[in-house]
C-alpha cells in the first residue's frame, strides 16, 4: 500500500516533481498550466476549486500524482451531474462538497494519473483511498473528469460507474494541403466549405496565426476582451483571469497558438488554441460584432490548415457542437468516473448512466452518417 500526500497548492510539489512525472507532453496536465490556474485566482476555494493534489509515495519517493479539487458545486465540470445534486436535495441529503479529478474549465480528454509507471497498481491503491479521503474532507462523491481510455476501463473493472459523453474531433489522414483535405469530402460539402471561406474574403476579413513566442502583450489583452465578452454576453463573469493567460505566455508559449481576425486593420475575433506534439486543442474564442462564417474560419478552418502545416494528427475542437460534423469533425466519446458515497443513490445512478450510455452510443453511430468525406 503507497502512502498518500495531500498538497493544498501545486507549488507546494513543484515544478520538477511534477512535471517529471508527465507521461506524455499533453499541456493541460503540465504544472505550468494548473500552477497558472491557481496563482490567477481561476482556481482556489474561493471560487469553489480548492486544491487538494494528491501525491502517491513509495518510500518518501513520489511515484505518481492525481490532481484533485474540493468542489461546492459543479461549475466548470462539462460533465453534467445537476440532476443527481437535485435528487439528493430533495431527499435532504448534501450532495456538495465532492472531491473532483480533473483539468478546470478544460473539458480536454487526457492521462489524469500522472505517472511513468504501470497504472493498474495506482488506480488500486486510489481505489482504497478515495473513500477514506472522501471521508476526511467530508465529500459525497468523487469524480474523475475526462481521463484515458485505459483510466476509465480500470475503474470500471473497480465497480466504479462509468459515463461516457461525446466530442468532436478533427483527424489528419496525412494531408499535404489543405486543398488536400478538401478533395477528401464530397463534392456537395466541399463546395460548403468553400463557400464559407470565401464570404471571410468576400467581408474583407484576414487571419493571422501567431505562435505562442510571438504572441504580445496587447494581443493578449484583446484576446482577453474578446474572451469575456463571450460570457457577459451569457450574463456570466468569465471563469479565468487576464492574469492566467499573460502567466501561459510566459510559461509555456511554445504549446500556445493564437488566431487573430482583423478587418480594415482592426481586430474583431480571435481564438487562443494550446497544442503538443500530435494534437491541437481549440480552447478559447471570442469576438465584438458578427460576422457570416467567421466562427468556422477562425476556430475550424484556420486549426485545420494549422494542424495539416505541422503535420499534427489530431484537432481536438473542444465540447460541444453538432454543426463541426459537416465540417470533417468526427464524433468521438469521452469518459468520465464515478464514486458516490450515499450507496442507496447507487442503483438509481447506474440506471441512468446505463439508458445515456445506450444513447450515446446510438448518437454517436448516427452522428457518423452525416460525415461529408467520401465514401472509401
Amino acid at each position: 500500500m503507497l502512502e498518500i500526500k495531500i498538497s493544498h497548492k501545486i507549488s507546494e510539489i513543484g515544478l520538477d516533481t511534477w512535471n517529471n512525472l508527465l507521461p506524455t507532453d499533453y499541456p493541460f496536465c503540465r504544472y505550468e498550466f494548473l500552477h497558472a490556474l491557481e496563482e490567477s485566482g481561476s482556481v482556489s476555494a474561493k471560487t469553489g476549486w480548492q486544491p487538494l493534489h494528491i501525491e502517491l509515495q513509495d518510500n518518501g519517493i513520489t511515484v505518481a500524482i492525481l490532481p484533485l479539487y474540493l468542489k461546492n458545486h459543479s461549475y466548470g465540470e462539462y460533465v453534467f451531474d445537476w440532476a443527481w445534486a437535485e435528487a439528493y436535495e430533495r431527499y435532504g441529503i448534501d450532495y456538495y462538497p465532492k472531491l473532483v479529478s480533473a483539468i478546470p474549465f478544460s473539458p480536454v480528454g487526457g492521462p489524469r494519473l500522472l505517472t511513468k509507471q504501470p497504472i493498474e497498481p495506482l488506480f488500486e491503491s486510489l481505489n482504497q483511498a478515495i473513500p477514506q479521503l472522501c471521508q476526511h474532507f467530508k465529500a459525497n462523491s468523487w469524480h474523475l473528469l475526462f481521463p484515458t481510455k485505459e483510466e476509465a476501463e480500470l475503474l470500471d473493472s473497480s465497480n466504479y460507474m462509468i459515463r461516457k459523453g461525446c466530442q468532436y474531433q478533427w483527424f489528419n489522414q496525412d494531408y499535404s494541403t489543405y486543398d488536400n483535405f478538401l478533395q477528401s469530402l464530397t463534392s456537395r460539402k466541399r463546395k460548403s466549405l468553400k463557400k464559407e471561406r470565401q464570404k471571410i474574403d468576400e467581408q474583407g476579413i484576414i487571419h493571422r496565426q501567431i505562435q505562442g513566442k510571438d504572441i504580445t502583450d496587447s494581443e493578449i489583452d484583446i484576446f482577453y476582451d474578446f474572451y469575456r465578452l463571450t460570457y457577459l454576453k451569457r450574463g456570466r463573469e468569465a471563469y479565468l483571469s487576464k492574469a492566467f493567460f499573460t502567466q501561459l505566455k510566459k510559461t509555456m508559449p511554445e504549446n500556445l497558438l493564437l488566431v487573430m481576425a482583423y478587418k480594415n486593420e482592426t481586430a474583431v475575433a480571435g481564438a487562443l488554441s494550446l497544442q503538443d506534439s500530435t494534437t491541437l486543442y481549440g480552447r478559447y474564442w471570442g469576438c465584438f460584432d458578427e460576422y457570416d462564417s467567421l466562427h468556422f474560419e477562425t476556430c475550424y478552418y484556420q486549426g485545420i490548415e494549422f494542424c495539416i502545416s505541422l503535420g499534427l494528427k489530431r484537432f481536438d475542437s473542444g465540447a460541444q457542437g453538432k454543426h463541426k460534423i459537416q465540417r470533417g469533425f468526427t464524433p468521438v466519446p469521452t469518459y468520465s468516473g464515478h464514486w458516490l458515497n450515499e450507496v442507496g443513490f447507487n442503483q438509481a445512478v447506474q440506471q441512468f448512466i446505463n439508458e445515456e450510455t445506450s444513447a450515446i452510443d446510438e448518437q454517436i453511430e448516427q452522428l457518423k452518417k452525416y460525415l461529408p468525406y467520401k465514401a472509401l
